[in-house]
């Protein structure tokens, strides 16, 4: 008998390694849709949005043709880019997947691009990386792509008001999580006002609260890849800056009247693997109230 149960938990040893491995490899191949729905008077009509975050390089299907499909069946009004697109590698930094992409997406829709560290380190690491960035936004702006580095957009038909924010790479630091000074997002794009619906594309959703008192009505972000691998009622397991179970690991977060959306990005870099934890396109409904 004690044979017989040593053999049955063998067993089950044996098929939850095989479960888990073909977790990796089936969520590290593919993406799901999520969908959220967001209400506010100060939207004039509704509006769909398709938000695209950290693809770094990948490609689902030859060109993207998978992601292409499932961006034009979602038929957003616009296309927002919440950064990392790309992997900032030395000497092995490509872009021409996601330019080839963008390209494409922009001449069907307005697309508005916000950098995360991945581009910030590109734009910033001159000794390594050269002219990279500044190729990478000719190359962009060429697209008809909108890249907004610190930068804002009015959409007057909605009353949407789109801002990129860029923030400093002691905000991306590993282990740990900088205090954000007072006043430092007003600095990059100017202080509130009520005017419109204030849409913030922030790469790093860590700073939600500090996005709340700045004014944003909705931000998007992503950074996290869901915490890499996911577990039930725990959520995501790990961040990018080797932090264990993130509290903005995915999914939408609500404090005061502002809204965040977290999308579990679609590629991968530093741990290359996604376990339970597809990747995602988001979109969203904005819905006048």
């Amino acid at each position: 008998m004690p044979e017989m149960g040593s053999t049955v938990i063998r067993v089950l040893e044996i098929a939850l390694l095989v479960a888990f491995v073909i977790s990796i490899i089936y969520d590290s191949t593919r993406f799901v849709k999520r969908e959220y729905v967001i209400r506010s008077e100060k939207i004039l009509k509704n509006t769909r949005i398709v938000l695209l975050s950290d693809l770094h390089n990948k490609c689902f299907g030859h060109k993207n043709e998978d992601l292409i499909k499932a961006v034009e069946e979602a038929s957003p009004d616009f296309i927002l880019i919440a950064g990392d697109m790309v992997t900032a590698a030395e000497k092995k930094t490509k872009y021409e997947e996601p330019i080839e992409l963008l390209r494409y997406l922009a001449s069907k829709h307005p697309v508005f691009y916000a950098n995360g560290n991945h581009e910030y380190r590109i734009k910033t690491y001159k000794e390594a990386y050269g002219d990279l960035y500044e190729e990478y936004k000719e190359k962009l702006i060429r697209c008809g792509v909108r890249l907004l580095e610190n930068d804002k957009v009015y959409l007057s038909d909605t009353n949407i008001e789109i801002f990129g924010l860029e923030i400093g790479k002691k905000y991306y630091k590993r282990f740990q999580q900088s205090t954000m000074e007072e006043g430092y997002i007003d600095n990059l794009l100017g202080k509130k006002e009520d005017r419109a619906f204030r849409l913030l594309i922030a790469h790093n959703p860590d700073y939600f609260k500090e996005y709340v008192k700045w004014g944003a009505d909705l931000t998007v972000a992503g950074h996290l890849h869901g915490g890499v691998m996911r577990l039930p009622w725990l959520g995501g397991v790990i961040s990018p800056m080797v932090r264990f179970f993130p509290k903005y690991d995915g999914g939408m977060f609500v404090e005061d009247d502002s809204v965040m959306v977290v999308s579990r990005g679609l590629g991968m870099h530093t741990i290359p693997i996604r376990i339970f934890n597809p990747g995602e396109l988001i979109i969203i409904d904005l819905c006048r109230r």
